[in-house]
């Protein structure tokens, strides 16, 4: 009987995250067509794709640049759509793009002296608008969630880490499990 539950929880293991990942593929597919009403599944998200595709060109093209800095110009100043939109824009670009923000792993010390460091991502090493010239911004991710916090702390706070930031991140966001994956 044990072995039985054994197999039973292995199965449930490995066909949980297959089901929901490809569920949640399904939905998306499923709005995304159901937006555009083609009958044949899928080519929404493939006309979508296209899309966004063809945009990016035609943002990053010379000749268009311009227009794209006149939409960014009015969406920055237009007082309730500028909060909106640059909080999605940098959110964005925090991980793809030129600018991302994501890309300097640290261990932050949360008492000094005390031997309890939490993982997060250096976002601002400069705070001197704010006089806080001897701190730096982290942004600390929560598990399982979109969410995180972002803390002030001083710059001695922090320990830089040697490892790729989407390692990092999968790690936080895991709650720590991913890595044991990776040690077996």
């Amino acid at each position: 009987m044990k072995k039985l539950t054994r197999y039973f929880f292995e199965g449930l293991l490995f066909l949980v995250p297959v089901a929901a990942t490809i569920y949640m593929l399904y939905l998306v597919f499923i709005k995304i067509d159901s937006i555009f009403r083609f009958k044949t599944p899928g080519v929404g998200f493939i006309v979508t794709i296209m899309t966004i595709t063809a945009v990016g060109f035609i943002a990053s093209n010379f000749l268009t640049r311009g227009l794209v800095h006149i939409i960014d110009k009015i969406f920055t100043r237009l007082p309730l759509v500028k909060m909106i939109y640059t909080s999605i824009k940098d959110l964005i670009g925090a991980f793809v793009g030129d600018k991302k923000s994501f890309d300097k792993p640290v261990l932050v010390r949360l008492i000094p002296g005390a031997d309890i460091e939490v993982m997060g991502f250096v976002t601002g090493e400069s705070l001197n608008n704010f006089g806080l010239s001897d701190r730096v911004a982290v942004y600390l991710p929560q598990s399982y969630n979109f969410a995180g916090n972002l803390l002030i702390v001083r710059k001695d706070q922090v320990t830089p880490l040697k490892a790729d930031s989407g390692d990092i991140m999968a790690f936080i966001v895991s709650g720590g499990v991913t890595s044991k994956n990776k040690e077996s």
